[in-house]
């Protein structure tokens, strides 16, 4: 690996990026033709269901791109999907060499792009900001080996460690640049949840508001998933009256023959919502089983923004792989407000769940405090 191969892999990292959201449940994948140094094609997977990165970067480049090298951020494919193989593409370009930052994830596929590739001469190199293409796509990564989404907890907290009052009032720990951070990280995710409590307390439209377009484009409303186990939303809550392009999804537990939540579950659909049945464990939401049924909606990226009783479950059924805290400088200074997470946690500190590869970042006087609890899509 040389430092130019580090540098043109960087530049296709930035435009892998512009795809995202954009191209799920599909990868983000960025290329550039490079010849004699300089680059003379680039592009980018913008959109599900159109041409892949290095198909654009290739069909910018035309003729030049004869013997050239091509840099992508992911194993070309070489099997037949909504697009032809990107295998096909480039041997018909000429191109002679294929620096590729990491192996298709995917297990049925990993390795088949370079290996075609390399038996009809292409010179291939691989592993290229490997850690970098790795954490670019590290929500596809876990849901292509799993079928289940990568799970992203975030909250705001004050200096003592409380997301509320002990009214609920919760308006404003974090401030506005806090605030505009995490709703581009609500239109990165395909969906955000949280728990009744939270829809009861504030009321929120959990929709993705930034103040203007994300590389030329509108930004993304996820779907809104509302955990409900006995079917108490109230049919004016603002999640239901919305206008969006998403879906509001209300997860409940079994309704059975009861005649009243039967025709409450009519006129909630009736409204648009989707509703979603599954399993209880100890009262509530059997969240492990929910990740498998989110994921065969195609939910790749999970963003949990609570409240207290919805973090502690989702830690305590191990389905966070990462989480993102906030802390404004603030303290209440008493012990009756809302805890980060509510309920039992364990007696000895050796039991407490590690975070690691931790990133601090500071908006204004926030500080945000970000790391990975499971190792899924960082091995």
């Amino acid at each position: 690996m040389t430092i130019d191969d580090r540098h043109f892999m960087q530049i296709a990292l930035d435009l892998a990026a512009r795809g995202c959201r954009y191209t799920s449940p599909n990868p983000m994948v960025g290329a550039v033709v490079v010849k004699n140094s300089t680059i003379v094609g680039s592009g980018y997977h913008e959109a599900v269901g159109g041409p892949h990165g290095e198909v654009n970067a290739i069909h910018q480049a035309g003729d030049q791109a004869r013997d050239a090298t091509l840099y992508v951020t992911l194993e070309p494919c070489n099997h037949e999907g909504r697009t032809p193989p990107c295998t096909e593409k480039i041997l018909a370009s000429g191109i002679k060499k294929v620096v590729s930052a990491m192996n298709d994830p995917n297990p049925r596929v990993a390795g088949g792009g370079n290996a075609f590739l390399a038996s009809r001469g292409v010179k291939i190199v691989s592993g290229v900001c490997e850690a970098e293409a790795r954490k670019l796509n590290e929500a596809f990564i876990k849901f292509v080996q799993t079928g289940k989404p990568f799970v992203v907890l975030k909250c705001a907290a004050t200096l003592d460690g409380r997301i509320a009052t002990r009214t609920g009032d919760a308006k404003w720990i974090s401030n506005d640049l806090s605030r505009q951070f995490v709703h581009r990280r609500r239109h990165e995710a395909d969906a955000i949840l949280v728990g009744i409590g939270t829809i009861k307390a504030d009321d929120p439209s959990l929709t993705t508001r930034l103040p203007g377009p994300v590389y030329g484009k509108s930004p993304r409303d996820p779907s809104r998933i509302i955990l409900d186990s006995r079917l108490s939303i109230s049919e004016t809550a603002s999640v239901l009256r919305v206008e969006s392009d998403s879906d509001t999804i209300i997860v409940t537990g079994p309704i059975d023959d009861h005649p009243d939540l039967l025709k409450k579950r009519l006129r909630l659909m009736e409204q648009g919502a989707i509703l979603l049945e599954c399993p209880l464990k100890n009262g509530r939401i059997d969240l492990s089983v929910l990740m498998e049924k989110l994921g065969s909606l195609n939910i790749t990226r999970l963003l949990v923004e609570g409240g207290s009783q919805v973090l502690a479950s989702a830690l305590a059924h191990g389905i966070a792989d990462k989480v993102m805290f906030f802390y404004g400088p603030k303290i209440l200074g008493g012990d009756d407000g809302k805890p980060v997470c509510a309920g039992k946690g364990p007696e000895f500190m050796a039991q407490s769940i590690p975070v690691r590869d931790i990133v601090v970042k500071q908006f204004g006087d926030d500080v945000m405090i970000e790391g990975y609890l499971n190792s899924a899509g960082q091995e």
